[in-house]
């Protein structure tokens, strides 16, 4: 029975690192990456990992070219042309831009 707990633990430790919030570090690079502000793109990514699937997180990671504002990187999100990942990265550099966004804090 001793045996099991470590494995429990492990498996319980998996579960609550959702594969989306392990790319965090990478999202929030590529925004920086990008030109966003640290603040910005830190508020945005934890947002965006939390509702966006990783083959989401990929395809907006693939997004070349500077962007000079927040509005710049939406534009380039829409040329995704994924409506859900518009959606939640407008609303997040919305929430973000206006401190709204609790993960701003």
């Amino acid at each position: 029975m001793k045996r099991v707990q470590p494995a429990i633990a492990v498996i319980a430790l998996l579960a609550a690192c959702s594969p989306s919030k392990l790319a965090y570090g990478q999202v929030k690079s590529a925004m920086v990456d990008a030109g966003l502000s640290e603040a910005n793109s830190a508020c945005m990514a934890e947002r965006m990992t939390d509702r966006l699937s990783l083959v989401q997180l990929q395809k907006l990671k693939q997004l070349k070219g500077e962007k000079k504002s927040l509005w710049d990187y939406v534009s380039a999100v829409r040329r995704v042309g994924d409506a859900e990942a518009v959606k939640v990265t407008a609303s997040s550099a919305a929430l973000c831009a206006s401190g709204f966004a609790a993960e701003k804090k």
